[in-house]
C-alpha cells in the first residue's frame, strides 16, 4: 500500500510503509503512525501523537498534541480530542445515533469532544454527541451515553459514574471537607457542587 505524497507535514514525522494516508491531511512533528492504519483526508493530528497499528482516523477528526492511539480504534467524523488524551485498544466512538445501511446520514454526524488529558479504556464505546470532560477516565468496556463531568470516573452498561480520578490517573477520596490529595502527584483536589477542581 502506497501513502499518498502530498499530505502536509512538519519536520518528517513517521509513517510506517504499511500505513495508508490520505490527501489533505495535516500530520505534524514527533507523530508516529503506525502498521495498517489509515487516516483519511482532511484530518488533523498534532505533534507526538502515537497512532497504533489498524486505526481508522476518519476525515475531518482532530487530534491534538501528545495523543495516543491504542491499536484497533475507530475515530470517526465529529471527534477532537484535546491534547493529551489516551485511546485504550479497540475503543470506537460513533458519529450518528440511528444508523440504517439503507439511509444516507453523512450530513448528520454528531459532535463528540473528548477533553484534555481523558482517558478512554479498551472496547469502550462513546456514543456520540457527548462530551468527555477534562482528565474524565473512562473504564474499560464502559459504554457512554451521556455527557462526563471533569475528572469523573465512569463504568459498565451503560456507563454511571463511579467517583474521580486525578490527572495522574489515581481515584480521589474526599474526606468530609471535600478535599483530596493525589496519593501519586500529592496535588490537591476539591470538590464542590458535584465539581473536581485542583488547586
Amino acid at each position: 500500500m502506497n501513502k499518498t505524497m502530498d499530505i502536509q507535514t512538519e519536520n518528517n514525522p513517521f509513517i510506517h510503509q504499511t500505513a495508508v494516508v490520505d490527501s489533505g491531511c495535516v500530520i505534524a512533528q514527533g507523530t508516529k503512525i503506525w502498521h495498517f492504519s489509515h487516516i483519511m483526508s482532511d484530518s488533523k493530528i498534532g505533534e507526538r501523537c502515537n497512532i497504533g497499528q489498524n486505526v481508522v482516523v476518519s476525515p475531518q477528526v482532530v487530534l491534538g498534541n501528545n495523543v495516543k492511539v491504542q491499536n484497533n480504534v475507530s475515530i470517526y467524523t465529529g471527534v477532537i480530542c484535546e491534547n493529551d488524551v489516551f485511546l485504550g485498544p479497540s475503543c470506537v466512538f460513533t458519529n450518528v445515533t440511528n444508523p440504517r445501511s439503507a439511509v444516507n446520514r453523512r450530513g448528520n454526524y454528531a459532535k463528540t469532544h473528548v477533553g484534555k488529558g481523558a482517558t478512554i479504556g479498551a472496547n469502550a464505546t462513546i456514543v456520540c454527541g457527548h462530551d468527555i470532560g477534562k482528565y474524565a477516565f473512562i473504564g474499560a468496556g464502559a459504554v457512554v451515553t451521556k455527557n462526563v463531568k471533569d475528572y469523573a470516573l465512569m463504568v459498565g452498561n451503560p456507563a454511571t459514574q463511579m467517583g474521580w480520578m486525578s490527572e495522574y490517573g489515581c481515584r480521589l477520596n474526599f474526606d468530609e471537607t471535600g478535599t483530596a490529595i493525589c496519593e501519586e502527584s500529592s496535588e490537591t483536589y476539591h470538590l464542590q457542587n458535584d465539581t473536581v477542581t485542583k488547586s
